[in-house]
């Protein structure tokens, strides 16, 4: 590559975002880091520029279409034509399906869902010209079901089908696309999680390492280092896949 290939994360201000916004930068590629809020992506920035490394801050709520094709642009511009997507932006609005009002089902749905398909639809025109791409979308081991997120898991399935389909579509101009679906990583989302629940994050994940054949709960830099793949060069055979990174088999 004479100049490095441009990628772009979005959620990447932090956690699993983050973590793999820095692992990519470190892994030679120029990286935007995109989220809601242009200043709250400024430690990841900061970090990756820290390392020798290349980056870029955009605000945009990727449920916006017009907000979506405004950043794509921005980050051809200055950082050069995408070419790798982590589709990684996500929020919760749990709760029993009783109890789960139209606006926690819609957020959900809008950023998870919609966001995913607005970032790739813009990204996938720089993909095809150049003939080549990296698709990674963040689903969850949520997809498979779980109590009082009907929202976030109905979501996360949806992601793996779009990640599917999107590997057949896209597959003759040279464009893989992937799912890493984590199972319990160690974030400020679990911290609140755990919050909401009433217990202390240290027991919460005490429960949860128990649980998990490997003994441990994971890190975003678990994630990280799946999406370091699933984005490189080597990887240019495996398209269409749902890969479970939580310590254990799920699917």
């Amino acid at each position: 590559m004479s100049q490095p290939r441009t990628a772009i994360v979005t959620g990447a201000a932090r956690g699993i975002g983050a973590a793999v916004a820095k692992r990519l930068a470190r892994d030679g590629f120029a990286v935007a880091v995109i989220d809601l809020d242009e200043a709250s992506c400024a430690d990841t920035v900061a970090a990756i520029e820290a390392e020798g490394g290349k980056a870029l801050a955009v605000g945009a709520d990727v449920s916006d279409s017009a907000q979506v094709e405004a950043a794509v642009t921005k980050v051809a511009e200055e950082l050069g034509a995408p070419t790798v997507l982590v589709n990684n932006a996500g929020i919760l609005r749990d709760n029993l399906l009783f109890k789960m009002t139209d606006d926690d089902w819609d957020l959900v749905m809008n950023v998870h869902l919609r966001g995913s398909f607005l970032m790739t639809r813009a990204v996938q025109k720089h993909q095809t010209e150049q003939k080549y791409g990296r698709i990674v979308n963040l689903s969850s081991t949520s997809a498979l079901g779980n109590r009082g997120q009907a929202n976030y898991a109905t979501a996360k399935a949806g992601l793996q089908g779009f990640t599917k389909t999107l590997a057949i579509e896209l597959g003759k101009f040279g464009v893989t696309a992937n799912a890493i679906a984590p199972g319990f990583i160690e974030t400020e989302m679990t911290a609140a999680t755990a919050e909401r629940m009433g217990l202390s994050f240290e027991d919460f994940k005490k429960g949860a390492a128990s649980m998990i054949p490997v003994g441990r709960i994971g890190t975003p830099d678990d994630i990280a280092a799946t999406a370091s793949f699933l984005c490189g060069e080597e990887a240019g055979f495996v398209s269409g896949q749902v890969i479970y990174v939580a310590g254990g088999p799920k699917d």
